[in-house]
């Protein structure tokens, strides 16, 4: 009974007055990117909105669909996606309270920012959308509480924050002469704008929801996911500074091949074929035994940078660097990638032995050949490489 409960998948049509109250509080998990809207995507959105609302008297507008991780009856909600939407829809009702005139319509539409509190309800005053930690208190301040100069942009998502909010209220300015044009844009975007919620208290259920549904951006790789718990286990004065380094390995290979370097990485620990999700058997056989900061220093830093050397056959070295980079060019040429965990720890072992990495290269090359040309399957290959992983 419990296992039906906990994938139980609800979908429901809610207006924006509904998406901004007390049922909800979004919570951006860490490991999502940073909010990345530019001026055009908020632009188009406005421009939708607002031909719609002149053109269409008693139709409802259909803004999308956002994934949540979230148990019924409950507030809290993880937003799997819908980051975007839900911040930028932020941005406009705080521009739309900094436009009013009139003191009850502002504080109304504050009220779409943070919850006032219901202490007869057990209700606490607080925001209704919470970003990413380093991007939140900049959000709370200048949007939520519409102090909308900010001076401080220290990362590309408060940039995109401040000029998505300046192009906004420009535009509030341009449109509307007065108050009541504005209420009655502000009436349609509350009671005829419509979301659907699709939440589900099942994180492994909303992710495939996630990757089902979305087609606009970048599915969520399981290597976003490990990165919140390795991250989020560090103490914050550390957090920064291992992002920035996560980010930079992630830059180097591009995400598809970062989660190629985790899947290497799990069988270099695991040393047998994958049985279940990369993100689970990570969780169970690495981040259970080896510190966030030994993972990354010890482990992602080198495992990458020898995962770029051959992959790209682009090892350097004063000896050998040509041969080893021609026989990395037909190991590279084969069927399968089951080859690269035992050369990712080679190499990342002995980075400055250049004769010690041809000679394991050469053989290993001369392996992977043997196992392409007699034709063995997957079982064969991952259970002979496994020995040269001990």
């Amino acid at each position: 009974m419990s296992n039906a409960v906990s994938s139980k998948i609800t979908g429901k049509e809610y207006p924006l007055s509904k998406i901004f109250s007390s049922d909800f509080e979004y919570h951006i998990p860490g490991y999502q990117r940073p909010y990345s809207w530019t001026k055009e995507e908020t632009g188009l959105l406005f421009d939708d909105l607002y031909n719609f609302f002149q053109e269409e008297k008693s139709d409802n507008y259909f803004l999308g669909s956002i994934v949540l991780i979230k148990e019924e009856q409950k507030r809290y909600a993880e937003v799997i996606d819908g980051q975007q939407r839900l911040t930028t829809l932020s941005i406009l009702f705080s521009a739309m309270a900094d436009a009013f005139g009139d003191s009850e319509c502002k504080s109304d539409c504050k009220a779409y920012l943070c919850e006032k509190g219901k202490a007869l309800e057990g209700i606490e005053a607080k925001p209704r959308v919470f970003l990413r930690d380093a991007d939140h208190p900049f959000f709370y301040k200048y949007i939520q509480n519409v102090q909308l100069d900010p001076v401080t942009l220290d990362t590309e998502a408060k940039k995109h924050i401040r000029e998505n909010c300046a192009l906004l209220r420009e535009k509030l300015k341009d449109i509307f002469l007065d108050d009541k044009q504005r209420l009655e844009f502000t009436q349609f975007l509350l009671t005829r704008c419509y979301l659907v919620v699709v939440s589900t208290p099942s994180q492994e259920s909303a992710f495939r929801i996630f990757t089902v549904m979305n087609s606009r951006g970048l599915d969520l790789l399981p290597t976003d996911i490990i990165k919140s718990t390795v991250i989020g286990n560090l103490p914050k004065e550390k957090q920064q500074e291992y992002t920035e380094k996560w980010e930079g390995l992630e830059e180097l290979t591009g995400r598809d091949g970062f989660n190629e370097v985790f899947t290497h990485t799990r069988t270099i620990f695991v040393k047998e074929r994958q049985k279940k999700t990369l993100r689970e058997e990570f969780e169970e056989y690495i981040l259970k035994t080896v510190s966030p900061k030994r993972l990354i220093d010890d482990y992602l830093v080198p495992y990458t940078n020898a995962y770029v050397q051959l992959k790209n056959c682009e090892f350097t070295a004063t000896h050998h660097a040509d041969e080893v980079n021609g026989l990395l060019f037909w190991l590279n040429k084969t069927n399968n990638s089951d080859w690269m965990p035992p050369a990712i720890k080679f190499l990342a072992e002995h980075p400055n032995d250049s004769e010690y990495v041809l000679w394991f290269i050469r053989k290993l090359e001369r392996l992977a050949s043997y196992l392409l040309v007699t034709a063995q399957d997957v079982n064969h290959r991952v259970d002979r490489y496994k020995w040269l992983l001990v």
